[in-house]
């Protein structure tokens, strides 16, 4: 593909969005139900991320769009901890919550591998940012620095005068 036209596109947006309506499904019934605050917990961390990668897609530039999918991110990771919580709180078995971690999992390295392109990506229908070229500076005119006086060489003896004591 030479690129997502839209956020649906995106791989990590689609593994988001999958998981989200699986966490639905699971705290419609069962005792979920009677736990209050786990249940809206999961609830909005499950649909936090497919909407933020969502409107990091809108933002146009690639540093904002990378600032929303690791957001997303952190949201993925809360779902996987309140799926953990669940578990430990009896209202899920292990096996129903590993598929649906797994698919956090997937999102989140999806839209990981996304911020490592976004590094290296220009806006879109934007040229190139100009490059600066270096001027050489030419070397600041220096005062000499004081010379030692060059060590001479010897001079030729003279030689002897019969007139010389």
């Amino acid at each position: 593909m030479a690129g997502a036209r839209s956020h649906k596109d995106l791989i990590c947006w689609q593994r988001a969005y999958e998981l989200k309506l699986h966490i639905y499904e699971l705290i419609r019934a069962g005792t979920i139900t009677g736990d209050t605050k786990l249940r809206e917990q999961l609830r909005e961390s499950a649909a936090a991320a497919p909407r933020l990668m969502a409107e990091g897609f809108g933002r146009y530039y690639p540093a904002e769009f990378s600032k929303y999918l690791r957001f997303a991110n952190g949201e993925l990771q809360e779902t996987i901890e309140s799926l953990d919580d669940g578990v430990d709180r009896r209202h899920f078995t292990r096996d129903q919550v590993i598929p649906l971690q797994r698919l956090a999992k997937r999102s989140s390295k999806a839209a990981t591998n996304l911020i490592a392109y976004l590094r290296t990506a220009d806006p879109p229908n934007e040229p190139a940012p100009p490059r600066k070229r270096r001027r050489r500076r030419e070397p600041e005119p220096r005062e000499p620095e004081p010379r030692e006086p060059e060590p001479r060489e010897p001079e030729e003896p003279k030689e002897p005068n019969e007139q010389d004591p």
